[in-house]
């Protein structure tokens, strides 16, 4: 019987750094009434909020809700409120040493972009987000701008090159993420193992990026389950068909 299922937000639950819809909200809440539900995104923890917890229903159904933002480098529980458990921040040289590998190697690759809404580089802590519009570019405009990860990839091979000592994966519609190297999706998959007390084998992951070299893909090196979406319309199927499952007590 699975225990834990575990979501991406961008391009899964949501499209790009957009609230969950209404109905979205609502299967969410139904699915945190049968089985324990975790969310491991790239976005930062105030993403969250907006994002993910604006339309699901506020209660108790929130205890069996682990939230990992920056692709788990951060941890955090709901017993009453939201409480961080961990946080894997890098240092302030490694800050400037990514940052700097990154604004070289966007040139290096060739990438020019004409108008960006927000800043490109974003320091998020734990992690460093190449957002190539904009952290507040239009969802249409991000969408036509690397769909097919052609652009990411070639500054990835750079970059995993120059900075190989952290780990680089693409994510969203425009991002690239860096954190500190083993500290990725799996990182945050072993930490729900040790923390809810669930194996591997008990648990689903759910993302639009299980390729390799995706964000998504550390969660499928990891040895769980994982089902590829193409975005939250196909989620919303593989969660309505969860709920039909695990409330009947069958296994999945």
């Amino acid at each position: 019987m699975k225990k834990l299922i575990v979501f991406d937000l961008d391009g899964t639950l949501a499209l790009s750094k957009s609230p969950l819809s209404v109905e979205m909200g609502a299967l969410m809440h139904e699915l945190l009434g049968v089985v324990k539900v975790a969310v491991i995104s790239g976005g930062t923890w105030l993403q969250f909020q907006p994002q993910l917890m604006a339309n699901i229903q506020h209660d108790d159904r929130l205890l069996n809700l682990s939230l990992l933002p920056t692709c788990g480098t951060k941890f955090f529980q709901y017993s009453g409120e939201w409480k961080m458990l961990y946080a894997e921040d890098f240092t302030a040289e490694e800050k400037r040493k990514i940052i700097s590998a990154l604004t070289q190697a966007i040139t290096s690759a060739g990438i020019q972009v004409e108008k960006t809404w927000g800043d490109a580089i974003e320091d998020r802590g734990s992690q460093i987000t190449y957002s190539a519009l904009g952290q507040h570019a239009p969802l249409d405009e991000k969408q036509k701008w690397d769909p097919d990860y052609t652009k990411r990839k070639r500054i990835k091979t750079i970059l995993d090159t120059w900075i190989p000592e952290f780990s680089v994966r693409m994510g969203g519609a425009t991002s690239i993420d860096i954190t500190k190297h083993g500290i990725d999706k799996a990182y945050g998959i072993r930490k729900l193992r040790d923390l809810l007390g669930i194996t591997l084998e008990e648990m689903i992951y759910i993302g639009d990026a299980l390729f390799a070299g995706g964000n998504d893909y550390p969660a499928k090196e990891a040895g769980v389950t994982c089902i590829q979406v193409s975005g939250p319309d196909e989620t919303r199927l593989v969660i309505e068909s969860l709920i039909a499952v695990l409330g009947n007590g069958k296994q999945v």
